[in-house]
């Protein structure tokens, strides 16, 4: 009785995999079409000119990289100095590659990133970058954040790594490349040990006027009560834009709108915000332009997230969203700087 019922099951498997087949297409080949062109690479991490900046003595970086072939990839080579490192030859995907590869073995001095991609009939095609590593950077007196923009989002007195929202690039900077922004971009940071009752920041700024207002610097609470945190915004005047200040105090709210008014052709302008428990001044190209005695500091409560590019998450009200604008050199102290102190970070000095 087993066996008849062996033998039944087996018949109807039969039958059902038969009738299966019988509504299946047959594959057929299709000829590709001649392979006319060598792969094309592209580098997105490191870029050129990217300075390492790490504790360590040897260094580990995230080579990100992309080899396309109009028909079938057969090697994708990563060379650092000259020396391969690594190959790769299996594909999932025969006609595209992305390299997401760690690297552990980047020392002090000059390097050279040379992604090779060849295909099956021998073509082959290159990019080659240079970066450095360079030693670990030396705090000033009271800062507690620095971000060069060289190429990542790493923040280089605590090593911290942004959270990168949307797609924000990178473009020339005042010095070397800039955070570049980008429609619904920005970084943002947690605030645990950047805040304290003396705050300032300092940066270099090349705007862009589109869109016609955007937030630039924020660190705000849920909400649109504007007694704690800071942000600082641009808005639309005519053909020109205003820049300006608010931060919270507590019992009130504290406005400096605007501290100038910049010509959408300008290039790279230098801003510092200095606060004390008593008195915020703003300077511009190294020279004062608007101070205020203030009668309580800076109230932090609820603040426990920073945003570089937009107003997003907690200042989006009054449409202050994301800044398509150029940031470079971002400083932040928990101290109030001096009018010296500002003039020496803007002549570099």
């Amino acid at each position: 009785m087993k066996i008849l019922r062996y033998l039944s099951a087996c018949s109807l498997l039969l039958l059902f995999t038969a009738g299966c087949e019988k509504g299946i297409d047959p594959i057929t080949a299709v000829d590709p079409g001649p392979d006319e062109t060598a792969p094309v690479v592209s580098i997105t991490y490191p870029s050129e000119g990217t300075l390492v900046r790490v504790p360590e003595e040897v260094a580990t970086i995230n080579i990100k990289a992309a080899a396309v072939d109009d028909i079938e990839l057969q090697k994708v080579s990563i060379q650092v100095d000259g020396t391969e490192v690594t190959s790769f030859t299996s594909f999932k995907d025969y006609r595209r590659y992305a390299v997401d590869y760690s690297y552990n073995n980047v020392t002090d001095g000059d390097h050279t990133l040379t992604v090779v991609a060849t295909d099956l009939t021998g073509k082959s095609s290159s990019q080659t970058v240079n970066f450095k590593k360079v030693a670990p950077y030396v705090p000033m007196s009271g800062e507690v954040f620095y971000m060069p923009f060289d190429g990542d989002y790493t923040e280089l007195v605590t090593f911290a790594a942004a959270q990168i929202h949307g797609s924000p690039t990178f473009a020339d900077g005042k010095k070397m490349q800039a955070y570049a922004g980008a429609t619904d971009a920005y970084l943002t940071f947690p605030t645990a040990g950047l805040l304290g009752s003396e705050f300032s920041v300092a940066f270099w700024y090349k705007i862009n006027s589109v869109p016609d207002r955007a937030g630039m610097f924020a660190i705000s609470a849920t909400g649109d009560g504007r007694t704690t945190g800071f942000r600082l915004f641009r808005e639309a005047s005519g053909d020109k834009q205003n820049i300006g200040l608010n931060f919270g105090i507590s019992a009130s709210e504290v406005w400096m709108n605007p501290f100038v008014q910049v010509s959408t052709t300008e290039d790279w302008a230098h801003i510092a915000i200095s606060i004390s428990s008593s008195h915020a001044a703003i300077y511009v190209n190294g020279s004062s332009v608007l101070e205020t005695d203030i009668t309580s500091p800076l109230d932090w409560t609820g603040c426990s997230s920073m945003t570089i590019g937009s107003g997003a998450p907690n200042f989006t009200y009054w449409n202050h969203f994301s800044d398509l604008s150029l940031y470079d050199e971002l400083h932040l102290f928990n101290k109030a700087l001096s009018a010296a102190e500002v003039n020496a970070i803007y002549t570099g000095k």
